[in-house]
């Protein structure tokens, strides 16, 4: 991100000169849209009315150009999400992904009713994504990124045929992780002086958990706050697979290692198993996966001991994420068109599950607005879902990619 447009984007949000070191005002949130139930000029309040309720669009248009990926905090407190910075007129908008973290505002009751001015953690003009926040830790989050400036280098990347949305894979992406002030003082208030946290360099900047060549991303903590699954493309070969980092003990075990791209994971609930995406039919149709990991005595992950296939169709099936229930996922699909992703959600082949095939799993329609809707995340306890979407809050017609969030009401299969 420019200078230039760091600067405008921190004029409009009301923060200071240096947006990822700004404490938000506690009481004013940026603009929000709460829910003013259904309407009978939108079509999807109703038609998700089974499904999700009191929808909210968290990041404005006013200010984000787009922004999409996001995750909560413990107790749903913050989240983290990916944005590029509406630039002024005139000036094209940055190309990649800056990493934002923001506190929810809440009405009397609790219901979400927006967000506060978002802070900024990643290095200007750096490429970013995936954000997720440490489950012990949580003033401290990871996410990858390239750390400088980066222009396109020729990276490998993922696209679909002839669809325009695609993505890179860059070389320099690292995981890297950032300990926030602000997220400290609101999680531990009014800590005595002789107790206060001695902050490292990660508190001024993105600090690598670990370096290795080639594109390191997609990442995300395992319930215990001891290990990390993610994304590795080998540079020798172009293959993406997955791997779990060990942080104790400093070691990458490869977990998913089929021919074609494999990314995208997450652990479930328990720590037991992860779900994931595959390119590994080498179609570009993306599909879902989830595994069981091999746990040693202390019920510690160790490496994969059984995949079980999620989707096997036609369509484009990628972006899951586990339900606290472990007994779901919500997913990203074109099942309705490739104009028109939805999230879904579907059973695993686990448990009362297991050995169902892809066919045999019960799948329910989530989401119904126009445009995309994708990326889904849960809150820890499953109430609140999290969202990219190009719906509007007064249109029937498609917008700009922004992030949203509702309550759950029944999101079961």
């Amino acid at each position: 991100m420019t200078k230039r447009v760091v600067s405008v984007m921190c004029a409009a949000a009301g923060l200071a000169a240096s947006c990822w070191a700004h404490v938000p005002d506690q009481d004013s949130p940026i603009s929000a849209t709460p829910d003013a139930g259904p309407s009978p000029k939108l079509e999807w309040p109703q038609a998700e009315s089974g499904t999700l309720r009191h929808a909210v669009q968290l990041t404005p248009p006013q200010l984000f150009h787009k922004a999409g990926e996001a995750y909560f905090s413990k107790y749903a407190r913050w989240i983290i999400f990916q944005a590029v910075a509406l630039p002024p007129d005139g000036i094209e908008p940055d190309k990649h992904y800056a990493m934002y973290i923001a506190k929810l505002t809440r009405d009397e009751a609790g219901k979400v009713t927006g967000m506060e001015s978002p802070i900024e953690i990643s290095p200007p003009g750096s490429a970013n994504t995936c954000g997720f926040f440490d489950p012990k830790v949580p003033f401290r989050v990871i996410f990858g990124t390239t750390r400088t400036p980066y222009e396109a280098e020729n990276a490998p990347g993922f696209q679909r045929e002839t669809s325009t949305y695609s993505w890179e894979f860059p070389t320099t992406m690292d995981v890297c992780r950032r300990v926030i002030p602000a997220l400290r003082e609101d999680f531990l208030p009014g800590l005595p002086q002789e107790v206060k946290f001695r902050y490292g360099k990660d508190a001024t900047e993105a600090v690598p958990v670990w370096e290795a060549p080639g594109y390191e991303a997609e990442c995300a903590f395992h319930p215990s706050g001891e290990f990390i699954v993610y994304t590795w493309m080998n540079p020798q070969t172009n293959d993406a697979d997955i791997y779990l980092r060990d942080l104790r003990g400093r070691a990458s075990i490869p977990l998913v290692t089929h021919k074609g791209y494999d990314g995208g994971p997450f652990f479930s609930a328990d720590g037991n198993s992860i779900c994931y995406r595959s390119d590994r039919n080498g179609d570009g149709k993306l599909q879902v996966f989830v595994a069981e990991l091999e746990l040693n005595a202390d019920g510690k992950p160790t490496g994969l001991k059984a995949e079980h296939a999620v989707t096997a169709d036609e369509h484009v099936n990628w972006a899951p994420f586990w339900h606290p229930s472990g007994e779901f996922l919500v997913y990203t699909t074109s099942a309705e068109g490739h104009h028109n992703y939805e999230v879904y959600s579907v059973e695993v082949p686990l448990g009362s599950n297991a050995g169902k095939s892809p066919a045999e799993l019960k799948r329910k329609r989530i989401t119904h607005a126009p445009g995309f809707d994708g990326l889904p995340s849960f809150s820890d306890d499953g109430t609140l879902m999290m969202w990219t979407s190009q719906r509007q809050p007064n249109s029937n017609e498609k917008g700009s990619s922004q992030v949203w969030i509702a309550e759950t009401v029944d999101m079961k299969p």
